[in-house]
């Protein structure tokens, strides 16, 4: 698969001679469509996480609420990291796990506040967003697989564009999806469903519990990561567009 990476302000260029460096161009990350693809990652990110508490089973594969949303996040951390660079990147990253963090905290304070008389709803609400319940292990999983799958994601993006220059920009968004997903999709699962993080209940007041056996484990990372890659390859005309119009734009791009 070819695609042309020719449009104006991003420009073409040719590969670099074996043990050359290219100095790649980002643009300055203060342009207010910068901050709107932070904004729309943190909210995406924050959406992805309050719906991961529910496993879904389609036909055999196990899933979490997550998958409709989640993969959009890698989209939008693609775009950051080949547009404005790794800096760039790592911020929008940590403006994301900040935003889950405040989230979580006033989950927290509206779980632990009392209910109006005898609430019904009190009890599921505890269950999904209570500091003692399913939703704090979720939390620590994502933010730590978000966290690493990210950062492999925009190296990865960024070192093959400083080796090669701009062109083939599909190669850079689909190997650092396929090795970002990998990332984020086991270390999330293994720690938010499976009995590996289950030592932990050693320390006091914490009591985790089996949400997956391996198999389904097993399940929900191949056909995660199958499933996040093919909605970044079918929404690679988007992702081409964006960056192109981007760098079009920004004035201080290159």
């Amino acid at each position: 698969m070819t695609m042309s990476d020719s449009a104006p302000g991003q420009g073409s260029a040719p590969a670099a001679a074996p043990g050359e460096t290219r100095n790649a161009r980002f643009a300055h990350p203060g342009s207010q469509f910068y901050a709107v693809l932070v904004s729309l990652l943190a909210a995406f990110y924050l959406i992805s996480n309050i719906a991961a508490t529910k496993q879904m089973d389609f036909g055999g594969w196990v899933v979490d609420g997550g998958v409709f949303l989640f993969p959009l996040t890698y989209l939008l951390g693609g775009i950051i990291s080949e547009v404005y660079g790794f800096t760039a990147a790592l911020r929008a990253v940590l403006v994301g796990f900040a935003v889950m963090v405040i989230g979580a905290v006033v989950f927290g304070l509206v779980t632990a506040s009392p209910a109006l008389g005898d609430s019904h709803n009190q009890e599921a609400f505890e269950v999904l967003f209570g500091w003692d319940g399913v939703y704090v292990r979720i939390l620590a999983a994502s933010l730590i697989g978000f966290v690493l799958g990210q950062m492999m994601n925009s190296i990865i993006i960024v070192k093959i564009k400083q080796r090669f220059g701009e062109s083939n920009l599909w190669a850079r968004i689909m190997s650092s999806t396929v090795f970002g997903q990998t990332v984020d999709t086991f270390v999330f699962g293994l720690l938010a469903f499976t009995a590996f993080p289950l030592f932990l209940n050693a320390l006091p007041g914490v009591d985790l519990f089996v949400m997956m056996s391996w198999t389904e484990f097993g399940s929900y990372f191949v056909f995660g990561v199958i499933y996040k890659c093919l909605v970044e390859w079918l929404l690679l005309p988007v992702t081409y567009a964006v960056v192109r119009t981007l760098k079009r734009r920004e004035p201080t791009y290159g």
